[in-house]
């Protein structure tokens, strides 16, 4: 057993609470903290990052069990290196506080995080959002699939994942709410299956992780955080942004499905062909694309670009690459 998981699982418990409540209470104090530290300017608001990171490292740590059951090593590793690089965010806050020094990447970062993160957690636990971005997401892929005669393919109703012990149901058979999401679903959430046109199942389905959601907020979270810059040049770089990353992803998406349905039978030491390309091939192209995008947006924002070399300079300093 994980101690780390099975302390707050305890600690949920006392309060009433199930682990995806608890880590939903864990994430939200966590980001209350950092947008008190981020945006409020009465004396002390700083003290507030250190909890926050805290809190926030570990609601990311404790998602890590999702991706070791869909066997995902990138996604694994970055979960679980949230909680101790959170931690040292928080220890570094500390010590410039000590020092009676607000660092403006500092500063930037609490910033980025918090509107990174608030903005992807609201559409996470408001099934009328998840649904409707999950729904865009599959539609996108299959009208690519469809309109290149590369498939056949239509999409089937949502569908809920009531978890492990129960089968998934229908949207509309759900009776929960569709405004907040106060139920623990299962894995795949939210999710719409991929059918031929003939009706049977491609066994592929669309969830909110498929939608570069992700992706796209971490550069709205970046931008919004870096209020030095003129507010023109933050909207020119989202305009780039956002309609890119959708772009990229709906070929991303189309071609996974694609090498599944043609290549079945493929296998890389037990590693289907759907594995291979959904958990290794297209997440070093997404990073790449990630890393590309990134490079114009700093030549658009200058600013941007020293603060996030300064948040990482304790990483590169020992590997000589800044001083």
């Amino acid at each position: 057993m994980e101690p780390i998981r099975d302390i707050v699982a305890a600690a949920g418990q006392l309060a009433g609470l199930d682990t995806g409540q608890t880590t939903l209470l864990l994430v939200v104090a966590g980001l209350t903290c950092l947008g008190v530290s981020f945006h409020a300017e009465f004396e002390g608001s700083r003290y507030f990052a250190m909890p926050g990171w805290i809190f926030v490292g570990l609601y990311f740590y404790l998602g890590a069990g999702h991706f070791i059951e869909i066997e995902d090593p990138v996604l694994i590793f970055m979960s679980a290196a949230a909680l101790p690089i959170c931690i040292a965010y928080g220890i570094w806050e500390t010590m410039k506080i000590r020092q009676g020094y607000n660092d403006p990447s500092l500063h930037w970062l609490r910033g980025a995080v918090f509107w990174s993160a608030l903005p992807y957690l609201a559409v996470k636990h408001i099934p009328v959002l998840n649904t409707a971005v999950v729904w865009f997401t599959a539609w996108s892929t299959a009208a690519i699939l469809n309109w290149t005669g590369t498939a056949d393919v239509e999409l089937g109703a949502m569908m809920v994942d009531l978890g492990a012990n129960a089968a998934p149901i229908s949207y509309a058979e759900w009776g929960g709410s569709q405004w907040i999401l106060t139920d623990t679903l299962g894995d795949s959430g939210f999710f719409v299956p991929l059918i031929y046109d003939g009706g049977d199942p491609v066994n592929i389905g669309f969830v909110l992780g498929c939608s570069a959601l992700q992706s796209m907020i971490v550069f709205v979270g970046a931008l919004i955080a870096v209020r030095e810059a003129p507010v023109r040049i933050r909207m020119r770089a989202f305009m780039l942004v956002i309609p890119t990353i959708h772009i990229l992803n709906v070929f991303r998406n189309a071609g996974i499905v694609w090498l599944h349905m043609t290549y079945t039978d493929w296998n890389l030491w037990g590693i289907g062909m759907f594995d291979f390309a959904h958990a290794y091939a297209a997440k070093v192209l997404s990073l790449g694309a990630m890393l590309m995008i990134a490079l114009a947006i700093f030549e658009m924002l200058p600013q941007l670009h020293r603060h996030v070399l300064r948040v990482i300079s304790p990483v590169l300093k020992p590997l000589g690459i800044a001083r």
